[in-house]
């Protein structure tokens, strides 16, 4: 097979495959004395579990599962699987945390999960981001933008209560809905004000929709994998 019917069959471009080739994301061609590149059904297998990979995993993933498939290293490949799917867990875990968080909120209730789980003298901002898997850097962007007012204390350290951890874990799902910072300000605000949270429940179900998506995509690029593995020479 040439690389043009390779690539007509997984339905992307021969200069896609060429850069893959190039890469080592998929496995090295055979040449004809010509100089031209041969191709078979493993390299049609391999792009097709990279088109999944990428949908389900991203790009970088992608590359790295497939490289390692072809290195015979099959158990680095389903290392990096398995921690995609520990990303995902994480990023529904995260969910359920703000969902619950919202809750508390549109039933004008004081949040005591979060209370309970902040110490009484509040969260560092190391602390806060750790918890929501964050940079420390980004609280301290988005407390200049005015998302964030957290309390600080006799030594100027910066101390976040529980209703600044459930502001925190807001702007984190309005941010992975890409949502500008005048809009998430104007969320927050709204949210502080009256406790109005049809926005931020529209958000969550956007979310969900999102995660459920991802996880469908893993599942197809699982199967792909099982059977680029397989078919592998052994």
């Amino acid at each position: 097979m040439r690389p043009i019917d390779v690539a007509r069959a997984a339905g992307v471009s021969p200069q896609l495959v060429r850069n893959l080739l190039a890469e080592g994301v998929l496995p090295p061609a055979r040449r004809t004395p010509g100089g031209h590149r041969v191709l078979d059904e493993r390299h049609r297998d391999a792009l097709v579990a990279h088109r999944a990979l990428v949908a389900g995993f991203g790009h970088r993933t992608a590359r790295e599962v497939l490289r390692a498939v072809h290195a015979g290293d099959e158990a680095a490949a389903l290392a990096l699987v398995t921690e995609g799917y520990a990303e995902l867990h994480a990023q529904r875990l995260a969910l359920a945390e703000t969902a619950a968080a919202v809750a508390a909120v549109a039933a004008a209730e004081e949040n005591t999960q979060a209370a309970a789980a902040v110490p009484p003298g509040g969260l560092l901002v190391g602390e806060l981001a750790h918890r929501l898997r964050v940079r420390p850097s980004a609280l301290r962007v988005w407390e200049a933008a005015g998302l964030l007012h957290p309390a600080r204390d006799r030594d100027g350290y910066r101390r976040y209560r529980a209703a600044d951890v459930r502001d925190a874990r807001l702007v984190v799902l309005l941010r992975q809905a890409h949502h500008p910072f005048p809009q998430i300000r104007a969320v927050l605000d709204g949210v502080r004000r009256t406790g109005d949270t049809t926005a931020l429940h529209a958000v969550l179900d956007q979310r969900r929709a999102f995660l459920d998506a991802r996880a469908r995509a893993m599942l197809t690029a699982a199967a792909a994998l099982h059977a680029l593995i397989e078919g592998r020479p052994r």
